[in-house]
């Protein structure tokens, strides 16, 4: 049976796409992660109260939702509750990931897929008028950096949330000297989004198709509207638009993880179907963020596209008013006074126990589940939100594939419907083969 290979760029870490075909006939379409890290493993027989500081290391992009993750599952092992100012603060350092993983995504991965015409698409030319939009992006994301920076200790691999709240508050200089940042950096967010929007639109009427757009089940670990911080997971059913919603430690009840026979990372399922995590199941559950200007680009949003909307090219205008969101929040956040003494965790002796940590990635829900035993670690496990999308992927994969692919011909859109499938679910390779 003839094979299709499409080595995968602009994406985190390493996979590729195998379509298989026979007669113009697609049989397969199969999203393979090529690398593997083995996380589980190297935590086994770790100290536990070391596990915020060594899980960061799974991945240099999502380092900061990994060490919360982990922090909070080992606050959980010992049943203590931050201080909500502490809490405001962590959520500070998962805004920043939000803001330079979005604006990553956005204008650095997906955008050079909106440029072209006339046929096959000029992959890195957007033209002039285009030209000013990089370093816009670069400040945008730098601005991300600098959030985590001042919240977590440190861009990669933060270090400041512990087990019981965090090490020490933001002095008021320092929270002010943000926020003045946040508002230069905000407008210029909304003007990426505006001219990101209108290079969309041109690339829908260029392809005639915004992708796969069967429902599928969505999935969001959402808090206070539209928050960061985690929990409970909420999955919004794709036939009956019901909302099950459960905490993580039941995880297992109701998400079942499958090996993928052809790549080093597993997926997940809800009842037996694919799911959607992300940006736009996000926005599908809902369906307007919370702040004021964010909550114009949702109404858009609906207003264009109707909802629930599963077109899995919306994934990049989601993405874009979730930057929006986060800038706005982060804004909102710091006016508040967070350098209170409280903040300051009490810490604990773990004890034997099990404990599970959740927040909502940029990719989607994030699962640290530990089993401690002496204070060590006896089993680590990662569920991963890359593993939510796999089957996702593979299925809008195999739309792609059918729309360029026929008897007679093979057309050269498919190669980049390919990329514009994967990069617009934003897969993080690293993170998934745990």
């Amino acid at each position: 049976m003839p094979t299709l290979t499409f080595p995968l760029s602009r994406i985190e870490g390493h996979a590729q796409v195998v379509i298989s075909y026979t007669e113009g006939d697609v049989r397969s379409a199969h999203f393979q992660a090529t690398e593997l890290r083995g996380f589980e493993y190297f935590c086994q027989g770790a100290p536990a109260e070391q596990m915020p500081v060594i899980v960061p290391r799974i991945c240099g992009v999502c380092s900061t939702a990994h060490h919360i993750a982990a922090v909070k599952a080992l606050e959980d092992v010992c049943d203590i509750t931050p201080s909500p100012i502490a809490v405001r603060i962590r959520e500070l350092m998962m805004l920043g990931q939000l803001v330079q993983n979005q604006a990553t995504s956005l204008f650095m991965f997906t955008l050079p897929d909106l440029g072209g015409g006339g046929g096959v698409p000029s992959l890195f030319h957007l033209g002039d008028a285009e030209a000013d939009i990089p370093a816009k992006a670069l400040a945008v994301r730098r601005l991300g950096t600098e959030l985590i920076t001042m919240a977590g200790g440190q861009f990669i691999h933060p270090v400041r949330a512990i087990v019981g709240g965090v090490s020490a508050g933001l002095p008021r200089g320092a929270s002010e000297a943000m926020h003045s940042r946040v508002t230069q950096v905000l407008p210029v967010a909304i003007d990426l989004l505006e001219r990101y929007w209108e290079l969309f639109e041109q690339l829908r009427q260029r392809i005639g198709t915004l992708g796969d757009d069967q429902p599928a089940h969505g999935i969001g670990a959402i808090q206070q509207r539209h928050a960061f911080y985690g929990g409970p997971i909420v999955v919004l059913d794709a036939e009956t638009q019901e909302r099950i919603s459960f905490e993580a430690r039941d995880y297992e009840q109701f998400l079942e993880q499958v090996p993928v026979e052809t790549s080093y990372s597993s997926a997940t399922q809800f009842r037996g179907a694919p799911m959607h995590a992300n940006s736009l199941a996000r926005l599908n559950l809902v369906r307007r963020p919370g702040t004021p200007i964010a909550d114009r680009y949702a109404d858009r949003f609906w207003d264009t596209w109707s909802w629930p909307a599963y077109a899995i090219l919306l994934y990049d205008i989601a993405r874009g008013l979730e930057l929006v969101y986060s800038l706005e929040r982060a804004q909102s956040i710091l006016e508040e006074d967070l350098s209170h003494d409280e903040v300051v965790a009490q810490g604990c002796d773990l004890p034997d126990g099990e404990g599970y940590g959740l927040v909502e990635a940029p990719r989607g829900p994030l699962i640290h589940h530990y089993r401690i035993e002496k204070g060590r670690v006896r089993e680590a496990r990662f569920v991963i939100p890359t593993q939510h999308n796999i089957l996702a992927i593979e299925r809008a994969l195999e739309v792609a594939a059918r729309r360029y692919i026929d008897k007679d011909r093979i057309s050269t859109e498919l190669e980049h419907a390919v990329g514009r499938v994967v990069r617009a679910f934003d897969p993080c390779i690293a993170c998934a083969t745990h």
